[in-house]
């Protein structure tokens, strides 16, 4: 039992010997590689975003190059550091591709969002502030990550959204035109006079200075359907993009007091039941 001992701690002294004492300045000088590395790594990503914002490069494009040149900049530097230690690197390599192979089929869902963040960085369906929506989602784009993609609804909730599945599903952007047609449905009452609805809500329309009034843009009002129980109208309007929604709801409550004010009757539905005695 002594010898043994006596062998383990002869072995931990030639360890301490050969090996440690000899790399201590080699760990020592790349410790401190990688920690003035790093520092310098935040410089020049400093650097970097402070040249984009003076090119008047787009805001999206800047968080995103910015988060991979910061990754790929910090790997470089591990690796740089682990072969001043000592690490062979064909066999640090080897085994990081490996790794790299398991870690990429574990997160092959991971690997398509990053895709998917390229493509909309290549192609730009969308960018930041521009209100989108998808399916039953929709909102403001706040910030395009590396693998997800943040919006703001109306309702001030964050979604965050993967971006492989808004670069391969179906989008709607609502800003890119900067304009939006406004529909309000109007319903009147069988025998009122469809032109006299027609004429006052234009009128009414064109008072609001929001409402565009170019000719191939101004206000109509046109026949969709006859109901069960009115006669269904729809004023079209054309308005900046920013003012869709103010103008939706301001549009909707002077269509209704306008109708008011010129006797246009507005229907509701009604039920009218029969009693038979016999």
């Amino acid at each position: 039992m002594k010898e043994e001992s006596s062998h383990l701690l002869e072995a931990f002294k030639s360890f301490c010997t050969d090996v440690l004492f000899q790399n201590i300045p080699k760990i020592i000088i790349a410790l401190l590689v990688l920690w003035i590395g790093w520092k310098l790594i935040k410089w020049v990503t400093s650097l970097l975003h402070r040249i984009f914002a003076k090119k008047n490069f787009d805001v999206s494009l800047q968080s995103f190059l910015h988060s991979i040149i910061d990754i790929a900049l910090k790997t470089l530097l591990i690796i740089t550091v682990a072969g001043m230690i000592g690490i062979q690197m064909t066999s640090f390599i080897a085994i990081l591709g490996a790794a790299g192979l398991a870690v990429g089929m574990a997160l092959q869902g991971t690997l398509q969002n990053f895709a998917g963040g390229v493509i909309i960085m290549i192609l730009k369906p969308f960018r930041l502030g521009d209100f989108i929506e998808q399916g039953a989602i929709s909102g403001t784009v706040t910030e395009i990550q590396i693998f997800n993609t943040v919006l703001t609804t109306v309702d001030n909730k964050v979604v965050v959204i993967p971006n492989t599945q808004l670069a391969t599903s179906t989008l709607t952007n609502y800003a890119r035109s900067g304009k939006r047609r406004l529909d309000i449905p109007v319903g009147i009452a069988y025998g009122e006079n469809i032109d006299k609805a027609r004429e006052v809500l234009i009128a009414k329309a064109l008072e609001f200075p929001q409402v565009h009034k170019e000719e191939s843009e101004a206000p109509v009002v046109v026949t969709t359907a006859l109901n069960s129980s009115s006669v269904d109208l729809q004023l079209r309007v054309w308005v900046d993009s920013a003012d869709y929604w103010p103008m939706s709801s301001a549009l909707t409550q002077a269509v209704y007091e306008t109708l008011n004010a010129h006797n246009i009757e507005i229907p509701f539905n009604q039920m009218t039941v029969h009693v038979n005695n016999n």
